[in-house]
């Protein structure tokens, strides 16, 4: 198994220097990288509309650490009082880590439809939710929220911006090393990698490759670009990812 990580940095590197240390043969290819999203500014406007009995969303680790930056730059505490939520333990810790707020996650899958089955979710009729988030994703839990009755209100952190790369050149560098296993933690990421690698390259080697997913929804998608040997990890952090590549 010869493993291409196209998830970004710092997480791929560290996948991949985990599963080298294990002995596997692995690769970087980031296809995406993070820059602070347009409405930091508002964050802290946003923040104190909040009152206690609101709710307060982080969607990914990087929506935590951008926003926990831009208020240490300032200098401003985040509220104490709030209901938090994240998409899963990695991003809970994050924003645990920068805010110290208590914050909830779902314990099962890192999806939008389980963070959503919480109990302390179901009755939010006239309470303010705030998503923190990139630039678009999670509608599912703003639709959600709202049809429950909340007001939902979206702060951009952080920027996804497509990393520019030769598609022929990465194709013939990556079936030259003999990658048969790729992993893909994101639908944006799958369509990239599938628009990026040319036609003749795409069906002679990227649809043959083994593919790691993170979603039963990421699977579909895939099976609908043409892939066929497709594995789900339990969740989209490295430890989900690391067993199931082992």
């Amino acid at each position: 198994m010869k493993i291409l990580v196209t998830r970004p940095s710092p997480a791929g590197e560290a996948l991949v220097s985990r599963l080298r240390a294990l002995g596997r043969e692995a690769w970087s290819f980031p296809l995406i990288e993070f820059t602070p999203g347009r409405e930091l500014a508002r964050l802290p406007a946003l923040l104190d509309a909040l009152t206690p009995d609101d709710l307060l969303f982080a969607v990914s680790q990087h929506a935590a650490h951008y926003a926990g930056a831009e208020l240490k730059r300032i200098g401003k505490a985040w509220p104490q009082i709030l209901n938090a939520f994240a998409i899963g333990r990695t991003t809970a810790l994050a924003l645990h880590q920068t805010s110290g707020l208590h914050v909830s996650y779902p314990h099962d899958r890192e999806v939008s439809e389980v963070l959503l089955q919480l109990p302390e979710l179901q009755n939010v009729a006239g309470k303010q939710a705030l998503i923190l988030r990139g630039n678009g994703g999670r509608e599912l839990l703003a639709e959600t929220l709202t049809a429950r009755g909340a007001n939902v209100t979206f702060c951009e952190c952080y920027q996804r911006c497509m990393k520019i790369y030769d598609g022929t050149e990465e194709a013939w560098r990556w079936q030259s090393r003999g990658v048969d296993t790729l992993v893909v933690t994101s639908g944006e990421m799958l369509d990239q990698l599938y628009a990026l690698i040319p036609e003749w390259y795409r069906t002679n080697w990227l649809l043959r490759c083994r593919l790691l997913v993170v979603s039963e929804r990421l699977a579909t998608l895939a099976r609908e670009r043409g892939w066929q040997d497709i594995l789900v990890a339990d969740n989209a952090d490295n430890d989900a990812l690391l067993r199931m590549l082992q």
